[in-house]
């Protein structure tokens, strides 16, 4: 008995001939529509979560504008470093070099 593998593959491989044979073209997908969505995906616990680091940006800039680096920033508030990190980087600030 012929491996099986082998006739999907021909199976395959006629109907992709078939396809292009007869003119038809691969249809080009863009980025960010399908699998490939943006940063941090698009469901509704992404916006929920995004909206709670919203809230926090106030206070976050603050201790930037401070002059602090981001793990004594984390440590005033009583978050992650890498919450801190995020919410910076999403509202466009940066926190001060190692001292």
């Amino acid at each position: 008995m012929p491996d099986p593998r082998h006739s999907i593959i021909d199976n395959l491989n006629q109907q992709l001939e078939a396809f292009f044979g007869s003119g038809k073209t691969a249809q080009i997908i863009p980025n960010g529509v399908g699998v490939d969505g943006p940063y941090n995906g698009t469901t509704a616990h992404h916006e929920r979560l995004r909206k709670e680091r919203d809230k926090l940006a106030s206070a976050v800039r603050a201790e930037a504008d401070k002059g602090v680096v981001a793990s004594v920033a984390a440590k005033n508030l009583g978050m992650h470093i890498k919450r801190v990190t995020l919410i910076a980087q999403e509202n466009g600030f940066k926190f001060a070099d190692t001292p």
